[in-house]
C-alpha cells in the first residue's frame, strides 16, 4: 500500500491519495530517504496535494534526519530552480515552524533568500521569520544574499531589518566620507 501511496502522491492524484489514506495508509509515511509525503509534495510545489495531505492530518513540522521539513522543501527546489510561496503559505497557515533550521543553522528564510526567491522571502517575513537570525557562521539572511545581487530580496531584507530597528537600514549613513556605495534600499514611504 505504501508504494501505491507514494506513486499517487508523486503523480498528484488527489483522489487516489485520499482513497489509499481512507483505507488505512499512514499520511506521515516516509520514503526510503526519510521524506514524508508532505515533504515530497511541498518540494514539487503541488499546492492542492499539500492541502489534501494537511487536511488528512499530515505533520507539517516533521523533519528528516538532516532537519529538512516540508516548509524548507517549499522554500527552494533546485531541480525546478524555484520556490513555492503558495505552498509555503499553506504550510505556515497549518502551523509550520518558520525558524526550524537544517544543517549549519540555515533557516527557511536564509535558504529562500540565498536562491533569490522573493515571493517565498516575503511570505516568510510576513509570517514572522526572524530577519536577524544568524546561522552557525554568524550570518543573517541579508549577509548571505548580498553577494548574489538579488536586488528584490536584498530590498525586502533591508526593509525588514529597518522595521525591526536594526541593520543597515536603521541608520542615516554608515559609509565612509568620499566612498562610492550603491544602495539598493527603497526610500521610506511618506506618511
Amino acid at each position: 500500500m505504501s508504494a501505491e501511496l507514494i506513486q499517487a502522491v508523486r503523480a498528484g492524484d488527489i483522489d487516489a491519495t485520499r482513497r489509499i489514506l481512507a483505507a488505512g495508509a499512514d499520511v506521515n509515511f516516509r520514503d526510503s530517504e526519510g521524506a514524508t509525503l508532505l515533504m515530497l509534495t511541498a518540494h514539487a510545489g503541488n499546492l492542492n496535494m499539500v492541502l489534501a495531505l494537511i487536511e488528512a492530518g499530515a505533520d507539517v513540522n516533521a523533519s528528516d534526519e538532516r532537519g529538512w521539513t516540508a516548509l524548507m522543501k517549499a522554500a527552494y527546489n533546485p531541480d525546478q530552480d524555484r520556490g513555492f510561496a503558495d505552498v509555503a503559505q499553506a504550510l505556515i497557515d497549518a502551523g509550520a515552524n518558520v525558524e526550524a533550521p537544517i544543517g549549519f543553522g540555515i533557516r527557511p528564510l536564509m535558504l529562500a533568500a540565498g536562491y533569490g526567491e522573493t515571493a517565498v522571502v516575503e511570505t516568510l517575513l510576513k509570517a514572522g521569520a526572524d530577519v536577524m537570525a544568524r546561522n552557525e557562521g554568524g550570518l543573517t539572511a541579508l549577509m548571505m544574499v548580498k553577494q548574489k545581487h538579488y536586488v528584490d530580496v536584498i530590498n525586502l531584507l533591508h526593509e525588514a531589518e529597518r522595521d525591526a530597528g536594526v541593520g543597515e537600514g536603521s541608520c542615516a549613513s554608515k559609509n565612509a566620507p568620499g566612498s562610492n556605495v550603491v544602495t539598493f534600499l527603497k526610500p521610506l514611504a511618506k506618511p
